[in-house]
């Protein structure tokens, strides 16, 4: 009896962990916490007959620990990299609306609720659509259960050489998040550069009045023009995220 609830003990642990970590499973307001558990339990459930057998490990030893801990590092790891791909979304919508002038309208990303420009929650919603489309969650749990075999339940775990790719893959945030913005930060640079010259040949000119929503309506317009061209890249930061999982779990 005990070997069998260890059987299912330490998955669940490294199960749930993921779900917590990985976007859309880990909103809070998206999925509330009952759900979550259910949801770790009935994958827990059908995912041990598939994987090897967990040899029995005490939880409250020192070993125990020191394998709880690994786990929670492993899923932590597996669902932090999908986060920073949607991570790169807000980046880029904050990039665009702070030189258009919607820096100041603000509401709670629902993926993980804080504080974000209106735009930023635009590109969440749109990439989180997107990765449910494309079946990206079933795919993440496919990786969960394939690194079972990959990397059983011991004390070891992720090696150092993964840790470091964790960390140099999260400069790929900041490359995402410009990418995706840059066409529209180009255009509305050049936008406020004409109006700066027309204040200038024009004193009398009030830019408040004139260049303030032109600039608003020029980067809905332009925003309009880029989505083809964002989603993409979107799509691209999440291959890539799932190709850096599948390297540091050895899948």
């Amino acid at each position: 009896m005990v070997n069998l609830i260890s059987s299912y003990f330490w998955p669940f642990v490294r199960i749930s962990t993921v779900l917590i970590a990985a976007p859309i499973f880990g909103a809070a307001n998206i999925v509330p916490v009952r759900v979550r558990l259910v949801l770790s339990l009935a994958i827990t459930a059908l995912v041990v007959p598939l994987i090897p057998p967990v040899a029995y490990i005490d939880p409250l030893s020192a070993t125990g620990l020191l394998v709880m801990l690994q786990q929670i590092l492993l899923g932590v790891a597996m669902g932090f990299l999908l986060q920073l791909a949607f991570a790169a979304m807000t980046l880029g919508g904050s990039s665009i609306a702070m030189p258009m002038g919607l820096g100041f309208a603000n509401m709670v990303d629902p993926v993980n609720g804080v504080q974000v420009p209106v735009l930023s929650t635009l590109f969440t919603i749109l990439g989180t659509l997107l990765f449910l489309s494309v079946n990206a969650h079933l795919i993440l749990i496919q990786v969960v259960v394939d690194s079972f075999t990959s990397m059983p339940i011991a004390p070891v775990g992720l090696s150092s050489d993964s840790l470091m790719k964790i960390a140099l893959w999260g400069g790929r945030i900041f490359m995402g998040g410009i990418l995706i913005a840059l066409p529209a930060i180009m255009i509305i640079t050049l936008i406020n550069i004409a109006f700066g010259i027309m204040t200038k040949a024009a004193p009398q000119l009030n830019i408040f009045a004139v260049g303030f929503p032109t600039t608003m309506a020029a980067g809905f317009l332009v925003i309009f023009m880029i989505l083809p061209n964002v989603l993409p890249r979107f799509l691209e930061l999440i291959q890539q995220a799932f190709d850096t999982i599948g390297q540091i779990v050895g899948v």
